[in-house]
């Protein structure tokens, strides 16, 4: 009888449970070629999302056509080889970019909302609006006042800091595309910052991460988001100071319509 081409692995029976390259069998003392052809597969779409072109112009059309006054900004990265070796310059808005940032009327909103392409285009093109569309009925419900959305190319996420300080904005809300895993090419994550400004560190911002299919839904991420914002604007602290306990006000796992003190 012939002997099994792949060996099972003994851990096989986990492999449902997580996303991440377990059990995966052995050809002889290698891997198996089709898992050797999907990490190939999934090593070039992280390489695609990296460097696939942000459509800001498409995007700054659709928010017009949700009347949310969208301001199209640009770091003082001039292009995608600079933006990647220097990542200082994405946390910087180029001169045009604050020429015109000065020029919106100063409303002092409650909160800034940018959508930046960050590391991942793929993730806004995917993720931004339908998370933005669950967020908006929070936003009416708090009475909160935006300020015009800010879609940002070359982005960073301390580019957030810099916008919401020119708006005027108390928080500011950087919806970001995240750095591209193995098995996660197109993940949105969102920074909230209370009183933004340049020189914020990451330590004064709360994260939520993996927004996308599989991982954390558009509808839970944005009640975290209102949560996370009201207690800051009731606390007026955000990050370390500020832990996410909207799990307890879950009802079996979805999101209630009002939240709670």
């Amino acid at each position: 009888m012939d002997r099994p081409t792949v060996t099972p692995d003994a851990w096989a029976h986990l492999a449902g449970a997580t996303p991440a390259r377990i059990a995966l069998g052995r050809a002889g003392d290698s891997l198996p070629t089709a898992e050797v052809l999907r990490f190939a597969l999934a090593h070039a779409q992280a390489r695609d999302a990296v460097h696939t072109p942000f459509d800001a112009a498409g995007l700054v059309e659709q928010l017009a056509a949700l009347d949310l006054a969208p301001v199209a900004v640009h770091s003082a990265a001039p292009d995608r080889a600079t933006y990647l070796n220097r990542p200082d310059l994405g946390r910087l808005l180029d001169a045009a970019s604050r020429d015109r940032l000065a020029t919106v009327p100063a409303a002092t909103p409650d909160l800034a909302i940018v959508i930046a392409d960050g590391l991942s285009a793929t993730a806004v093109h995917r993720q931004a609006l339908p998370l933005l569309a669950a967020f908006l009925p929070w936003v009416r419900r708090e009475g909160w006042r935006l300020a015009p959305v800010v879609v940002a190319s070359q982005a960073r996420v301390a580019l957030g800091d810099a916008v919401g300080q020119a708006l005027g904005a108390r928080a500011v809300a950087m919806l970001i595309g995240e750095r591209p895993g193995l098995s996660a090419p197109d993940s949105l994550g969102v920074y909230l910052t209370l009183n933004p400004a340049p020189g914020r560190l990451d330590a004064e911002r709360n994260c939520l991460s993996n927004i996308r299919d599989g991982g954390l839904s558009h509808d839970l991420a944005a009640f975290k988001l209102a949560w996370l914002l009201r207690q800051a604007l009731r606390r007026q602290v955000t990050g370390v100071a500020l832990k996410d306990e909207s799990d307890h006000l879950l009802v079996d796992g979805r999101a209630p319509m009002l939240l709670a003190d």
